[in-house]
């Protein structure tokens, strides 16, 4: 209130005070400025939800409906109690107009006012619009805990605290407002004392909601949650520094600058409360130095209104020129699949810790396909933005078990479920690390034309496969891996893409190493494909690049800037050796301080090779990148101080995961989704456990395959009666405590009874 005519703000001033009937029993600030008294909904009347944030917004709406001012005034300064005027705050000044309101920070895409909060200044009329959705927003996202984290939310505690001004921009975009200050100059209208503001710019508020200090002094408004001292005569907050004692001991200008507002802040505070203090009638208080000085003269000077100058005011006001289209970067949007698994769950946070480390402009989006049931157990939701889709691993129709077409499934979801204002989508692999920037300037995107890496396995290209599901072969095109496209040849192509996968993964007849390149002769790269005959159907023309992917473990073309690594083969470095594959069920997310094994150090190299030397330098940075990731998705959870126990987890892999069952054999039903806690494919070769990984397209692996010889069976001591069953070996992939049945015989009945018969166990 003291710098509200200390600026000499125009126009009337009103707090809106919630308070419970019993806390206004005992308030005793009433007189403390002209007041209209709102219903607390701190405590939600129908939920019970404590979320005192919300009073803001429901006290807006209050006073629309009960305040004669809301009558006869055309714009409105909504501010926070914690805020300090500098100078008035004159919406038409700071680039405002109806349909665009003014606030302290714009985000990235002005057209929405996306990224905005704190200080608000509307027409009138906007309000009225605005005020119910922003609260009904508020009250939605509220409940939206599955989604506080600070991965989704910035919200540092994750406990929902900023969800009222998420309610007003989520509100603001609802009915089409835009920013009024331009998106690059969130500090010229305010300032959080502490930070440093331009130096051209005089803010007009400060904001002190964050604690700041100046040398060894410092100020917390937390500090004071229960301080009744606006009541105790001549208390005020610790006198901070003198500005001469700042200009001695800082000599670097900006940084003195940011003091003297810190200063500025809190002497203003205990100017007020002096004032406050003599209104209340109390006794002369002591002279001190102190007090002389912010009651003085040069103190008032000083702390005069701060009108715009016109630098300001032109850098504050919105450039109504819209930006030269060619000159203008696209919006990307980054997008990759992945299953509620621990498995991907730690490829996750390798991806998108990378993802970050890049410089890849644009936002990044996991496509997470899981069953009901799954996502009920499902503890990763806050590891990356996520758009959830429906699991297609288990064909609805079919019931074919094949989890990659949930790559083409899940993009065909996101296209039809998600506004979008991208130009380009780049569309990753979960088992990937990004290095640097895919930009479809760089790699010259354009209509018809999608970017991707060379995958050189699929020969199916160049013979009867290609014939058989794309009119066009000779248009087929040996990629897969990294794809950039235009968000409206994606909208064409997705569905193809999937129907394409889905006629792949049924010709059976077409499985063969001949035919398709794939080792297993079980159709696992179907997927990849599905991509290229679809691109081919629509005639694209792939700009096929060698400079976006490398996979570690092959050798590097010199001078090359690979942008991404794909992990998705096993590589080595001497003696050590890393495999996807062998860390399926391992919690590396979950576990505080789990790593990889540490790769050999750079220096222990043999370097008579120079090719060696690189190829083993990528591969050293690839689980070098992975094991940072985990790092730092640990220090996010608050996992205790490592040095106060015994070293980082080194986790110890899985066996192998064993390669896909022989399709000469016929299959047996699936099992009974109620009586088992994972999917099994039993083997189609009796003797043969096998676990299916369909996600895994590398093009060697060794020793991942097992034979198993039925048992002999001691003939005395069977019964007649015995069904054909035997337990086979089993790897240790298995959920805990679960015991893993394999039917080996061909009695199909008693091996489902065997399953119920373990679950009733």
């Amino acid at each position: 209130m003291h710098s509200y005519r200390k600026a000499l703000q125009p126009g009337p001033i009103t707090r809106l005070l919630f308070c419970t009937d019993e806390e206004k029993r005992t308030y005793k600030g009433m007189d403390l400025a002209p007041t209209l008294e709102v219903p607390s909904m701190s405590k939600h009347p129908n939920t019970g939800d404590r979320y005192p944030a919300i009073n803001k917004p429901a006290a807006i709406v209050h006073w629309l409906q009960h305040s004669k001012d809301a009558e006869n005034v055309d714009w409105v300064v909504i501010l926070d109690v914690d805020m300090l005027i500098r100078s008035p705050v004159i919406p038409w000044k700071l680039g405002g107009e109806k349909g665009r309101p003014v606030a302290a920070y714009c985000g990235k895409h002005p057209e929405l006012c996306d990224n905005v909060g704190w200080v608000l200044a509307l027409h009138i009329d906007d309000l009225r619009a605005l005020a119910p959705i922003w609260l009904s927003k508020t009250q939605d996202i509220q409940q939206d805990r599955a989604h506080w984290a600070a991965n989704y939310t910035g919200d540092i505690d994750g406990k929902g605290q900023i969800t009222e001004m998420y309610g007003y921009s989520i509100a603001a975009a609802e009915v089409s407002f835009s920013c009024g200050t331009p998106p690059h100059e969130e500090h010229n209208l305010m300032v959080y004392p502490g930070y440093s503001p331009r130096e051209d710019i005089d803010p007009i508020l400060m904001h002190y909601g964050l604690p700041f200090s100046v040398g060894n002094w410092s100020f917390g408004k937390l500090e004071h949650h229960e301080d009744n001292i606006v009541y105790d005569c001549w208390r005020l907050f610790p006198e901070p520094p003198y500005a001469r004692e700042v200009e001695k001991k800082e000599s670097e200008r900006n940084k003195s600058r940011t003091f003297f507002l810190g200063i500025e802040c809190v002497n203003t505070l205990n100017e007020g409360l002096l004032l406050q203090h003599a209104a209340y009638g109390c006794p002369r208080p002591q002279e001190s130095k102190y007090l002389s000085s912010i009651m003085s003269r040069t103190f008032t000077q000083i702390t005069h209104s701060k009108q715009l100058t016109k630098q300001g005011r032109q850098i504050m006001e919105v450039n109504v020129q819209k930006p030269d289209v060619k000159e203008a970067y696209p919006n990307i949007h980054t997008v990759f699949s992945a299953e509620c698994s621990p498995y991907f769950d730690w490829q996750t946070v390798g991806l998108v810790h990378s993802f970050y480390q890049s410089g890849q402009p644009g936002t990044i989006t996991r496509l997470l396909c899981c069953t009901e049931e799954d996502l009920k157990q499902y503890k990763g939701h806050d590891l990356a933005p996520t758009h959830y889709v429906p699991s297609m691993s288990r064909h609805p129709i079919t019931g074919d078990w094949y989890p990659a077409v949930n790559k083409p499934a899940a993009v065909v979801h996101w296209i039809n479920h998600v506004k979008t204002d991208a130009e380009y989508i780049v569309i990753l692999d979960a088992d990937m690390i990004m290095r640097g920037p895919i930009t479809p300037w760089e790699f010259n995107v354009s209509k018809g034309r999608p970017v991707s890496a060379p995958y050189d396995n699929l020969i199916g290209c160049e013979n009867e496969i290609a014939k058989r599901h794309t009119r066009y072969p000779q248009a087929c095109n040996k990629v897969g891996g990294v794809i950039i496209m235009q968000i409206r040849e994606l909208k064409r192509f997705a569905l193809l893409w999937l129907h394409k996968t889905e006629q792949v993964r049924a010709d059976m007849a077409h499985w063969s190493k001949n035919m398709t390149g794939d080792i297993y002769e079980a159709g696992w790269n179907s997927q990849m494909y599905g991509y290229s005959f679809a691109a081919a159907e629509l005639n694209f023309r792939h700009v096929i690049s060698n400079q976006i992917l490398i996979y570690p473990g092959h050798v590097p073309v010199p001078g090359v800037k690979y942008r991404v690594f794909h992990y998705s083969l096993e590589f080595r470095v001497g003696n050590w050796s890393f495999n996807k594959a062998n860390w399926t069920n391992s919690d590396m997310v979950n576990k505080c301080w789990a790593k990889f094994p540490d790769p050999p150090d750079p220096s222990t190299l043999d370097r008579s090779n120079e090719d060696s030397v690189q190829r083993d330098l990528l591969s050293i940075e690839c689980v070098n990148s992975l094991n940072e990731a985990l790092r730092s998705h640990h220090e996010r959870k608050k996992c205790p101080d490592p040095s106060t126990f015994p070293p980082p987890i080194q986790e110890t892999p899985n066996h192998p995961i064993l390669p896909p069952p022989n399709r000469d054999h016929p299959i047996l039903p699936p099992l009974n989704r109620d009586s088992a806690r994972e999917e099994i494919i039993p083997s189609r070769k009796l003797g043969k456990v096998d676990k299916v990984d369909a996600l895994r397209h590398n093009k060697e692996l060794k020793n991942e395959s097992q034979e198993f010889s039925p048992p002999e069976v001691n003939k005395a001591n069977t019964k007649s009666d015995q069904p054909n069953i035997h337990f086979c070996e089993i790897v240790d992939s298995w959920p805990p405590g679960i015991l893993s049945p394999f039917f080996c015989g061909s009695n199909v009945d008693d091996y489902f009874q065997l399953q119920r018969t373990e679950k009733e166990r």
